[in-house]
Order: C-alpha cells, then sequence, then structure tokens
C-alpha cells in the first residue's frame, strides 16, 4: 500500500475512534452528524466493529426513534460494494418477515480524498435497546443465572421460523412477493454500478499493465461470487423453491425485540444458496475461503471447515449452527469451545470429530446421547435450576449431528420443539428478562 492510501486509511480508523471515545466521555460540544439520501442522522456512539464495519446508534433530528447505522468501508480490490450491498439485497428478500430484521434505507458514496474506487456504504437497520443474545448469554454468566427453559425455547422457535423462511424461498411467492424481489435487483444493479463507477477510478488513476494485473485477478474470483443471491433464481419458475443458507447463525447475530419475546435473525451477509454442489477443487476451496472469513467458527458446521469435491452443501450447515447456539444460552458457550478449553485441544477438531458433551456428562454418555448417572450425594446438591431438561438437550443433539444427512431439515426441527414447549412447564412472564 502506497504511502498516501496508508495515511487515508489511517485518517478514517481516527474519525471513527473519535466517535467510539464519544460513548464514554461526554466531552465535545455536539455529536457528529451524516446524512444519508438527504436525511441528516445525529451519531450517538459506537455500538461495534468488526474488519472493515463500525456500526453507530444514530438519531434523526426532530425524531425520538434511534436507528442502529452500519458503515462499511470498501477500499477497491478488497471489499466491493456488491458484496457489502449483498446483505441489503438479501434483507430485500425476505422482508416483511417478523424474525428477519429490514433495512430501512441504504446509500453507497465516494470517499472525498481516499483511494480510486474506494466507497463507503451505509446501511440504516433497527436498533433494538436489549441487543443480542450473546449480550444475553454475558449477563447471565455474569450474574449466575440461566434462561428459564420455556422462554429460551419459543425464542428458538422464532430463530427456526426465521430460518424457514430462508431454507424454504419462494421465487415471487414469498411475503413481499414481487415488489421484494424488484427491490433486490435494485440493490444488486446499484451495488454492480458503484463497482463499476470505482473500477473507472481505478482505471483512471493505475497504469494499463497494473489494470490488466486486476482484472486478470478479477476474473478468477467472478464464477461464483458475482450477484449469487438473485442469480441463484435464474431458470426457477414462478412459484418453485430457491433455497438460501444463512451461513453465520450464532448468539451474536440474533437480536431480540424490545418487548424480549421475539428474537430477529440480522447479518445476512453471509447468505448462500443451498444446495451448492462442490463440482471442482477451486470451488471448494473458495467456499472454504468464504466460510473462514463469514462463518464464527464456534459455530461453523464441520463440512465448512473441510470442503470436498464431489460434496453438497445445503442448508442442513444452519441446523448445526443452531444446536451450537442453543448450546451455548444453555451453558454460556459454544459445545466446541468448551470442549476445547476443557481438553487444550483444537476446536476445529472438536468439531469435525464432534467431540462435545453436556456439563453433566461423562465421554461415554455424551458419545450415547443419555445423560450421566449420578450419585445420590451429587444429586442432592445440584441445584434444581442448573438441571438441564432431557427433552431440551435432545433438541442441541439432534442438531449437532457431524453427518449433515443425520441432521433433521428444518420442518422437522420445529415440529420437535413446538413439542418440547407443549411439554415444558410455565415458567412466568413470556419476556426475557435481559435489561
Amino acid at each position: 500500500m502506497s504511502s498516501p492510501s496508508l495515511i487515508t486509511q489511517l485518517s478514517h480508523y481516527v474519525l471513527d475512534g473519535i466517535w467510539q471515545l464519544q460513548s464514554c466521555f461526554n466531552c465535545f460540544p455536539s455529536n457528529p452528524s451524516l446524512k444519508i439520501n438527504g436525511r441528516s442522522f445525529k451519531i450517538l456512539r459506537l455500538l461495534g466493529e468488526g474488519g472493515f464495519s463500525y456500526v453507530y446508534l444514530v438519531q434523526s433530528p426532530g425524531d425520538p426513534t434511534y436507528y442502529a447505522l452500519k458503515k462499511i468501508r470498501c477500499p477497491f480490490g478488497q471489499e466491493s460494494v456488491s458484496q457489502a450491498l449483498k446483505e441489503v439485497e438479501a434483507y430485500s428478500l425476505f422482508t416483511p418477515h417478523p424474525n428477519i430484521i429490514r433495512a430501512i434505507d441504504h446509500a453507497v458514496e465516494s470517499d472525498r480524498g481516499g483511494d480510486a474506487g474506494s466507497k463507503t456504504v451505509y446501511i440504516l437497520l433497527p436498533y433494538y435497546r436489549r441487543g443480542n443474545l450473546q449480550d444475553a448469554i454475558n449477563a447471565n454468566l455474569v450474574n449466575r443465572a440461566r434462561f428459564p427453559e420455556r422462554r429460551l425455547m419459543v425464542l428458538f422457535l422464532g430463530v427456526c421460523r426465521a430460518l424457514k423462511a430462508m431454507h424454504q424461498y419462494t421465487v415471487k411467492g414469498a411475503p413481499g412477493g414481487e415488489a421484494a424481489r424488484k427491490k433486490a435487483k435494485q440493490v444488486r444493479q446499484e451495488a454492480a454500478e458503484a463497482d463499476r463507477e470505482a473500477e473507472e477510478e481505478v482505471v483512471q488513476a493505475n497504469t494499463r499493465r497494473k489494470r490488466r494485473d486486476r482484472e486478470d485477478e478479477t476474473a478468477e474470483q467472478d464464477p461464483l461470487m458475482e450477484g449469487e443471491v438473485m442469480a441463484a433464481q435464474e431458470g426457477i419458475a414462478e412459484g418453485e423453491p430457491r433455497s438460501y443458507a444463512h451461513r453465520d447463525i450464532k448468539p451474536g447475530n440474533i437480536m431480540i425485540s424490545d418487548t424480549g419475546v421475539q428474537p430477529i435473525v440480522m447479518d445476512l451477509g453471509s447468505l448462500a444458496p443451498a444446495p451448492t454442489p462442490i463440482t471442482s477443487r477451486a470451488m471448494a476451496l473458495q467456499v472454504q475461503d468464504q466460510a473462514a472469513e463469514h462463518s464464527t467458527m464456534p459455530y461453523r458446521a464441520p463440512e465448512l471447515f473441510d470442503v470436498k469435491t464431489g460434496t453438497v452443501i445445503d442448508a442442513k450447515v444452519d441446523i448445526w449452527s443452531l444446536g451450537c447456539t442453543l448450546y451455548a444460552c444453555l451453558v454460556g458457550k459454544s459445545p466446541f469451545e468448551a470442549r476445547s478449553e476443557e481438553t487444550g485441544g483444537s476446536l476445529s477438531l472438536c468439531v469435525l470429530g464432534g467431540d462435545w458433551r453436556f456439563p453433566d456428562e461423562g465421554p461415554a454418555e455424551a458419545k450415547r446421547g443419555k445423560q450421566r448417572v449420578v450419585d445420590a450425594e451429587e444429586a442432592a446438591n445440584k441445584p434444581k435450576e442448573e438441571v438441564i431438561s432431557e427433552n431440551v438437550k435432545e433438541i442441541v443433539r439432534m442438531c449437532l449431528q457431524v453427518e449433515p444427512s443425520e441432521r433433521p431439515d428444518i420442518d422437522q426441527l420445529i415440529a420437535r420443539v413446538e413439542e418440547v414447549i407443549g411439554q415444558l412447564p410455565d415458567d412466568g412472564d413470556a419476556a426475557l428478562d435481559m435489561d
């Protein structure tokens, strides 16, 4: 990277650092602000960050509503606008759905004074004051508390229903119908135009040799990535299914509604068509690299760790992640994080070997899927609230089968979760208390 480029990048990080400091110190006379499609927003504080993206709490003057604003930097050749707007495109397909977040607005802007072709994507999202499921897990760990099981399973059911909408998406027949498809296509066209504009800027700034090198590199990456959300529907008739997998289900990607009773699945930037046949070694490596970048390791299905030619990656990857997520809610961390910490072994090897257990199980009992028999003294000393119901454990075991074919599909899982909810005793208020 050239010195001017480095200085520009550092200046961006300094600005974001200043905004982050404002969440800790109220020492500025006024909050920074920006405009999205002509509408002004005041930046109140930083909510989170990762990679090229930052998420801010914002508010529009005269509007009491709080929003979450996702800001994605797109240096040309590192993070294209198409990839950044893939998230908005996906939201458009599934809007409206009560358990999937929606994008309120978005904008693509050129970085003034930045590198040639550098863009910034802004995505305006609803803000949920209760945070996400990981926040609730962390609060439970601090307070030595647990989710009431029935309320947790109701929440889990909502996540399953969000995934059902993705796994069983129907072309032109999902909620929102043709309007949602048109919106998704508009987002894709906007992203493509922004990428073309960025490329033109780079071409003007670089030599012919650099341009040829860049075009050769891009051509090698095109077959799988370009327009995969909408392109996956080509050739599929109206009313026919087009399955998608989220590929990054985890507690941090499940927001909690302000009422505390409804989960909201977010971050669809990892969304991929399902099934995806792996027809070549190059495709296998590309899917594996995508998973390493977009699918969080402790919740990633084993078939995404070592992708093999001749296999098929389907929506069962989400079923595995659901099992990891439910376990994390019950125990405090992913089953494979817990096991690798316990044994000192590799997390990936624990995943590939299906090596995990509940805290009250021994190795043999875990493999058989049976609860360990405890002696009378241990049973008497164990608080009742620390015991995980066998029916709830069964849901986790169903999901965490190393072979995808042995996992339930989303309909089978929903049916079993509904049965378990009906068998669990009522635990009072329907809302999860996470304040």
